[in-house]
């Protein structure tokens, strides 16, 4: 098990307090308001929270348990005397998730003219579970995808040739890639690239009243459409929206299927989404392809 080394704490830890001290005034006047409730101190403050869910999905650890009790409990103790009990941080979570939304929105990136797309599933259950599963009985939905069906939901994302999000969105399992892609892609210009999922003649069109060009590889029965050399280059970097994903869905746990609460899962989600924005090297492509 790879875990955050000590000295990568502290600039995480100063980067999401920052955020904190920043915004959590403009986040709680946008919040509902709760008059008549108790508001009491806690023991860890939100950016303290929000680190531990951020460092949990950098630390390569496949449990929270076993992530708080066994390591920071007892090695990062120091860093955070004022730690409390499992089920109490725990119960802690659900209130930064509003925090968690937006540290993500104000980490995505720029795009540059060149952007890639893709989605991945995002199962909640084995599929021998379907029928037994509640969390998500109303909201997941069977969907299926080249390596087998699943039970959950769809992620989609849009990132530059710097490997920075650009936008993000989820569906039910059983949504087509192409729907949310207009949504997903406003504020966006220039050429995007995708794969098959995303060949569609009306999406095409509804995209170049936008200012968008997408470039897709091609069924083995089409023909594809004439393209430059740089365009024929970066169709073939497309794969790099896949590393991402591959980093977002394994070096952090987007993706499990123990939750028990619809506010743990999201917090989850969001956590494993800021911990890779936040993380120093990303997957890219080289700067004289796109410049080509």
């Amino acid at each position: 098990m790879s875990i955050l080394q000590a000295d990568a704490l502290l600039p995480l830890f100063c980067s999401v307090d920052d955020f904190c001290l920043t915004n959590l005034p403009l986040i709680a006047s946008q919040l509902l308001s709760t008059k008549g409730k108790r508001n009491r101190v806690r023991s860890l403050s939100q950016s303290e929270i929000m680190t531990l869910l951020i460092a949990f999905q950098q630390s390569h650890s496949r449990n929270f348990k076993a992530f708080y009790l066994g390591f920071v409990c007892h090695y990062w103790k120091r860093d955070f005397p004022k730690s409390v009990s499992y089920n109490r941080f725990i119960e802690y979570i659900p209130s930064v998730i509003a925090s968690l939304a937006a540290d993500l929105k104000s980490l995505l990136g720029n795009c540059h003219g060149i952007s890639f797309i893709d989605s991945t599933c995002l199962a909640v259950c084995h599929n021998k579970r379907i029928n037994r599963h509640k969390v998500f009985a109303k909201t997941a939905k069977r969907g299926k995808t080249s390596v087998g069906r699943f039970h959950g939901f769809k992620l989609h994302l849009a990132i530059n040739e710097q490997g920075e999000l650009l936008a993000l969105a989820f569906t039910a399992g059983n949504a087509r890639d192409v729907q949310p892609v207009p949504t997903l892609l406003q504020g966006i210009s220039g050429k995007v690239y995708g794969d098959k999922g995303y060949l569609s003649e009306p999406l095409r069109r509804g995209l170049l009243k936008q200012g968008i060009e997408i470039i897709t590889k091609v069924r083995k029965n089409m023909k594809q459409r004439p393209l430059s050399a740089p365009e024929k280059s970066l169709l073939r970097k497309q794969s790099l929206v896949e590393t991402v994903t591959d980093q977002i869905k394994n070096t952090a746990q987007i993706e499990h299927t123990r939750h028990r609460a619809g506010t743990g899962s999201l917090s989850n989600m969001l956590a494993a989404l800021v911990a890779y924005c936040r993380q120093p090297k990303k997957p890219s492509i080289k700067a004289h392809i796109s410049l080509s």
